[in-house]
């Protein structure tokens, strides 16, 4: 069969190299990539396909309450599945950083925040990355 995959260019959760590299993973092969607003069904709704969709819906008029997925930056890549037959290697899945590592960070969002707000940023995000990791984020 053939699997479709929609992400935007600023998607710092599902990369492009990352939908790819789980689709050879698994015995899909790339076809094709396309920009978005170019395939056929651009005009059907969007959903974010994890949590945010339980609060974020689309509205009627082009999806505007998706402001962080603008569709002229997203892409749909194309894979066909092709079973070679052959057992499956072991799934590699990248583990989100520790909470120490998080909490040793000096840049970025850390930059300027000291004791409580500093841990409080790191708790939010290990917990953040630990459910998305785990797969409880979707539906």
């Amino acid at each position: 069969g053939i699997v479709k995959v929609s992400s935007n260019m600023g998607a710092v959760g599902v990369r492009y190299s990352y939908i790819v590299g789980s689709a050879l993973e698994n015995e899909f092969i790339h076809i094709e990539t396309v920009p978005f607003l170019e395939w056929h069904l651009h005009r059907y709704g969007r959903s974010y396909g994890d949590k945010r969709d339980i609060y974020k819906r689309p509205d009627a008029m082009n999806n505007q309450s998706y402001n962080a997925q603008a569709a002229d930056r997203d892409m749909v890549y194309c894979f066909r599945y092709m079973p070679t037959g052959e057992q499956l290697e072991k799934q590699e899945v990248k583990l989100p950083p520790t909470l120490k590592t998080l909490r040793a960070c000096t840049d970025g969002p850390f930059k300027s925040l000291v004791s409580t707000a500093k841990e409080s940023l790191a708790q939010q995000l290990h917990k953040r990355f630990v459910t998305e990791v785990s797969g409880t984020h979707v539906g």
